[in-house]
């Protein structure tokens, strides 16, 4: 009998565990030939690979033909034997890119566009948080002042989404859901993603679109900047202080990527000498963030806990997926997804 391992739980955090009634439907569309096996043993969904791994899914995980999780470890991929097929639920897989994951003909795929709907809400809130001075109330409500003068000044920063440029570093499934909404606001988007394009090559909602070297001069152009790339070798550290040094000073960035991305410390300091406007973070280099990072004082920055992606239809979409791709598995067709292990997204 052929066997699915879902290791998909977690009892501290349940939004992240498989719903019964998902597993009875992988159930139905494998068959009879198949075992699908779960494991209720607590897992970490936030980031792009488990911690570490527990002895029932190393158990279970030799025989297994196909793994369905919260990315791979090292440990449980080199247990498994028959292994053929692994689906990530998370959007980043650089923890599953393991030498023997690279090396093998195991196919990975990913849940990248799973997330674009509520990540693009995410982003296009912090962009209005700080368009609309609700950072400069915030302010004004924890000292309970008055700030009217503070806030529609000059050093306020207050405007309009509408006419303002958005620069979107990245442009795969969240990137797009975030630009359809952005152009929808009447903003102007400029995007940057891996392959060249060509001329007329690009999604209707984008007015000028790069490949790689392109970043300096979207930085340069953009009011608000938004990272959405995955993490890569290509892409940690992409934003540095050379590159907040270009943004102009009233520009907004926001990261919803990973925090590897990102010169926390270039950023801090790019705050605090009033070079940008402000900052939306939703994820950082270190989580959870240390109570000792300087990012929670200072009154230009909005953290989010790393919850861009949570949302009440993360199961609808995530179980949709996976279906589509069991069957696409079972008639030998290409899976959606499928990541390029060499490039790493």
């Amino acid at each position: 009998m052929r066997k699915l391992l879902v290791w998909m739980y977690s009892r501290t955090q349940p939004h992240w565990s498989i719903p019964p009634e998902d597993v009875d439907r992988i159930r139905a569309e494998l068959g009879p030939d198949w075992e699908v096996l779960t494991i209720e043993r607590d897992i970490d969904a936030t980031g792009d690979g488990p911690p570490g791994v527990p002895p029932a899914v190393l158990e279970e995980i030799a025989d297994a033909e196909v793994y369905f999780g919260f990315g791979i470890a090292r440990e449980a991929f080199l247990a498994a034997r028959r292994l053929r097929w692994v689906h990530s639920g998370a959007a980043g897989v650089r923890g599953s890119l393991f030498p023997e994951m690279r090396a093998s003909d195991v196919r990975l795929t990913n849940s990248a566009g799973v997330y674009a709907e509520p990540m693009a809400d995410q982003a296009l809130a912090m962009m209005l948080h700080f368009t609309r001075g609700i950072d400069g109330a915030v302010v004004g409500m924890r000292e309970r002042r008055w700030r009217r003068e503070a806030i529609v000044g000059p050093e306020g920063g207050v405007g309009e989404l509408s006419g303002a440029v958005l620069g979107i570093i990245g442009y795969g499934g969240i990137g797009r859901a975030l630009g359809r909404r952005a152009r929808a606001l009447g903003m102007r988007v400029w995007a940057l993603r891996r392959g060249e394009p060509e001329a007329g090559d690009g999604p209707e909602e984008v007015e000028r679109l790069w490949g790689s070297g392109g970043l300096d001069e979207l930085l340069a152009g953009s009011d608000y900047v938004a990272l959405t790339v995955p993490e890569t070798a290509e892409t940690t550290d992409l934003i540095g202080a050379r590159e907040l040094a270009l943004m102009k000073e009233s520009a907004v960035l926001i990261n919803i990527a990973r925090g590897r991305i990102l010169d926390e410390e270039a950023l801090v300091d790019a705050l605090r000498a009033g070079r940008l406007r402000g900052a939306g973070l939703d994820v950082f280099r270190t989580e959870p963030l240390s109570p000792d990072s300087p990012l929670w004082a200072l009154d230009r920055v909005l953290l989010t806990p790393h919850i861009g992606g949570t949302s009440p239809r993360f199961w609808e979409r995530q179980t949709e997926l996976m279906i589509r791709n069991i069957r696409s598995y079972l008639d030998g067709r290409p899976l959606e997804n499928l990541v390029d292990k060499q490039r790493g997204y």
